[in-house]
């Protein structure tokens, strides 16, 4: 039974892609966040998978599609948050975050293949992961993992080898988290809501 798990914050005004202001103030950062976790949820929607969720920080809004079961977020750190989510499912598991607008179904159906015969891990041009897939969903191969810093995917991959795990690597993706991400993320999936996005603001930007 492969789950595909969401993790994400709500898109609220100063609760999301701080690190985008000023470039953009917190209600247009709200909007681009709002817009990456639509992209981002309609790729799992299409993705083939016993069960979609999003573990959420946060109430749903109208940019939540049907077809995804929504749980909430446990506290603590990130890593506890994410030992969570892997917890509370009984089988194979790929959790992907909302900051990689430009993710596919194939990328993801391909992920979620691999993730059965082991271990799966998304590097991230910043030095983090943008996936986690685990054939048997142990949150101790998460937990105590620094989250944040710039060895955090070195470190939390090579946990999983040290877990024994065979870990097959899926291609780099960049996440948004400056006005730099924004722009190259955009341009690596032009017909996406989050592109859209940020070609309205960069228009808006130039009138003022």
């Amino acid at each position: 039974m492969t789950t595909l798990l969401v993790i994400a914050k709500a898109p609220v005004p100063g609760r999301v892609k701080t690190r985008l202001t000023p470039w953009c103030t917190p209600a247009d950062a709200a909007v681009l966040a709002e817009a990456a976790l639509a992209d981002t949820l309609d790729a799992v929607r299409r993705t083939p998978a016993a069960r979609r969720v999003l573990v959420l920080d946060g109430a749903p809004g109208a940019w939540l599609p049907d077809g995804i079961e929504v749980v909430p977020q446990t506290t603590g750190g990130l890593d506890a948050r994410l030992a969570a989510a892997f917890a509370a499912c009984s089988g194979p598991a790929l959790l992907i975050g909302m900051d990689t607008p430009q993710v596919t179904p194939d990328l993801l159906g391909g992920g979620l293949e691999l993730t059965a015969e082991g271990a799966v891990f998304g590097p991230a041009e910043d030095g983090g992961f943008w996936a986690l897939g685990l054939a048997e969903p142990d949150p101790a191969v998460v937990s105590g993992v620094p989250m944040s810093v710039p060895e955090t995917g070195a470190l939390q991959r090579r946990r999983l080898v040290e877990a024994g795990l065979t870990v097959h690597d899926l291609p780099v993706l960049r996440d948004v988290d400056t006005p730099e991400d924004a722009r190259l993320v955009a341009a690596a999936a032009p017909g996406s809501r989050f592109a859209a996005a940020v070609a309205r603001l960069a228009r808006a930007a130039g009138a003022r």
